[in-house]
């Protein structure tokens, strides 16, 4: 239960056997690539002999299958989007497979002929939308001339003309009075809309100057009537168009809609489309020449013999060389990654440790450390039982009946170990979604509650800062046995073990004093406080060849005393977050207890779900953020640094897919 132990991975064989074993690498999905020109290798050899073999990696196939991708993914919009929803949609369920079977059922020339057809039908699609919006506007122009009932290009004559047109309704009234004053001028008014009059007026060619200035004064704008049939055929011919080109576009949508038999193959090339590229990007890191390549890569010491394997069963052994070699102090200190490795209870908490900052690989995992006690202070800031077993089901639910992304699947392992603290704590509570325990059963008296959140709340709030407290010393004493393992040893006891004896000396007394009234007691704690207090002062003094400033640091390192107390404090949040929670569960159960019976159990039972819900929201967001940050604060503070580089494999997307080794068997569930 710790970092898991690396080692520098190399492989050297065929430029024609690359393709395989990067495969074979990214289907384990557990070596991450080193960039051979740029890590702790001396490659003058390399390039000093075969640098007139040496060959750059060929970018045209990453950027095929980059157009490939988003080809894929605009037709799966496009389908999802467009087409005809007459058929019940088959749902996608998430699998479990091995790239290679994923790669095995690749067809590319198949998906590119399907990528081809649902462009084409795109294509039309476009076409009939951009005609329509044309023939839209259209209709829109016509609606207001359907009423002409001449064709101006057709009643045009050599002494006269026609001139449509639309002016403002606010100059109507002055419009028309000028016009008036125009002799031989026919006016008719076609259409009238809120904010503008249509009209149609025949004129003499030689009087076209006085009507052009009465024009240009009202700003008449001119319209040119471009068909050669009636305004109200027209408009006629124009609505039959629309009426084609909806079914038109109906049938292109059915067309489209028989890809949608075809959706789960287009999901899975889009998954091995980004496979493809992912192998691709690695290349850059390898060294290729016309005869070999060498790719390098960090591989966890417990992944050799199923890369050992993976290669066997892909390539005859003689073809391929590799070698394992440990990590240089050099690569520890800048290169090497990150992988976390704990059993099943511990693993799921990783994602916390991994929020605030992964441990460098040569320092200690705080995760097997920190799950106890967040496992302790989660359950005693939820503490309910139905909470707890309503998270239980939940995540034994999503588990069983679901593949789950990875990602998911831990979140969901998380919360399934959680309940069980809830569970517990709610019994100590006396907790049921917010009701009381009975206290007697049967005539058998039952224990609960065994803390009241009511009458014991002092006891709770001393049990709260007794937990911060054992914590506290826990992080002390792991702070204390690293710095000894680096023969530290001055380091360890002002840093570490004089703290702890400090505290514990404090505590004595405070037992003494305060509970058993024990003089002895008192003066024990009393020495052991003073012993550790000059520790912490004394040590500085020793590690510096200027006392004063020795006995200026260790007396500014007793003064963190006050930190301590700081953190005891914030570990009181156990103890609000786990009362408040409960108070609030109980207020709504006595909000819809007031109500009367036909309400409470109709809009009541609705209710209390609903505020339930929102309660268990409010305790489970409130109980993981305040718990990270005891840990993250109050616990990490004493003895963790953090700052390693995470670790990242070679592996796939696993958008709609879980990718292992082996294939195993696939559960029900959708994506």
């Amino acid at each position: 239960m710790a970092v898991n132990k690396m080692e520098k991975m190399t492989i050297i064989a065929a430029a024609d056997r690359e393709e395989a074993i990067l495969q074979a690498i990214q289907g384990m999905q557990a070596i991450e690539i080193k960039d051979f020109f740029h890590s702790n290798v001396d490659s003058s050899y390399i390039e000093k002999h075969f640098a007139s073999t040496l060959v750059e990696e060929d970018e045209s196939k990453k950027k095929r299958f980059q157009s490939m991708l988003t080809e894929i993914q605009d037709s799966l919009t496009f389908i999802e989007r467009f087409s005809e929803n007459s058929s019940k949609k088959k749902p996608i369920k998430r699998q479990v497979r091995t790239l290679h079977s994923l790669e095995e059922s690749f067809d590319e020339h198949k998906i590119s002929e399907y990528l081809k057809e649902i462009a084409l039908l795109k294509s039309k699609l476009a076409v009939i939308e951009a005609t329509r919006k044309d023939l839209l506007s259209k209709e829109k122009w016509l609606a207001r001339w359907q009423y002409l009932d001449i064709i101006p290009k057709n009643n045009s004559l050599e002494s006269t003309d026609i001139l449509l047109g639309s002016i403002s309704s606010a100059n109507q009234t002055d419009f028309l009075a000028d016009l008036e004053k125009v002799s031989s001028i026919y006016v008719e008014e076609i259409y009238h809309s809120q904010n503008h009059v249509y009209y149609s007026l025949i004129y003499l060619k030689s009087q076209s100057a006085d009507l052009n200035g009465v024009t240009a004064r009202y700003s008449f704008n001119q319209f040119d009537y471009p068909y050669d049939i009636l305004p109200k055929e027209a408009y006629q011919k124009n609505k039959e168009e629309l009426a084609s080109l909806v079914k038109d576009e109906k049938q292109v949508k059915v067309s489209l809609s028989s890809y949608r038999d075809h959706l789960e193959e287009l999901y899975l090339a889009e998954e091995m489309t980004y496979a493809y590229i992912y192998r691709e990007e690695a290349k850059k890191h390898l060294l290729n020449t016309s005869y070999f390549f060498i790719v390098q890569g960090w591989i966890p010491v417990d992944e050799k013999q199923d890369l050992t394997s993976a290669l066997q069963d892909r390539l005859p052994q003689e073809e391929v060389y590799i070698t394992f070699d440990q990590p240089t102090n050099d690569e520890i200190q800048v290169d090497i990654p990150v992988k976390l490795k704990n059993n099943s209870l511990v693993a799921p908490f990783e994602m916390l440790t991994e929020m605030y900052s992964l441990p460098k690989y040569d320092e200690i995992d705080p995760t097997p450390i920190m799950t106890p006690f967040y496992m302790v202070f989660f359950g005693m800031m939820v503490a309910d039982i139905g909470y707890g077993l309503l998270m239980l089901f939940g995540a034994l639910l999503a588990l069983k009946l679901l593949v789950l992304p990875r990602g998911m699947k831990r979140f969901a392992d998380f919360f399934l170990i959680l309940s069980f603290p809830t569970i517990i704590w709610g019994f100590i509570y006396g907790s049921f979604f917010g009701a009381a325990l009975p206290e007697v059963v049967f005539g058998i008296h039952l224990p609960f509650p065994i803390l009241s959140t009511t009458e014991d709340v002092n006891t709770i709030l001393i049990l709260s800062v007794i937990f911060g407290f054992i914590q506290m010393l826990t992080g002390l004493m792991v702070n204390g046995i690293e710095l000894t393992k680096r023969k530290r040893y001055l380091d360890s006891i002002s840093e570490s073990f004089a703290w702890q004896g400090l505290l514990v000396g404090i505590l004595i007394v405070v037992l003494g004093m305060l509970v058993f009234s024990n003089d002895g007691l008192v003066t024990t704690g009393i020495v052991v406080a003073v012993i550790s207090a000059l520790s912490i002062v004394i040590v500085p003094i020793i590690q510096t060849k200027s006392k004063v400033k020795g006995l200026a640091k260790g007396l500014y390192g007793l003064y963190g005393l006050t930190g301590y107390i700081g953190d005891l404090v914030s570990y009181t949040r156990l103890m609000a977050l786990g009362i408040s929670g409960g108070s609030i569960a109980a207020a709504f159960n006595m909000l819809v207890e007031f109500m009367p019976p036909v309400a409470r159990f109709t809009v009541g039972i609705v209710l209390i779900i609903a505020l339930h819900a929102l309660n268990l929201f409010l305790s489970l967001l409130g109980a993981y953020v305040h718990g990270a940050r005891l840990q993250y604060v109050e616990f990490f503070g004493k003895f963790y640094t953090g700052g390693g580089r995470a670790f990242k494999p070679l592996k796939t997307e696993e958008k709609y897919m879980n990718i292992e080794k082996i294939q195993k068997k696939k559960n029900s569930g959708g994506i």
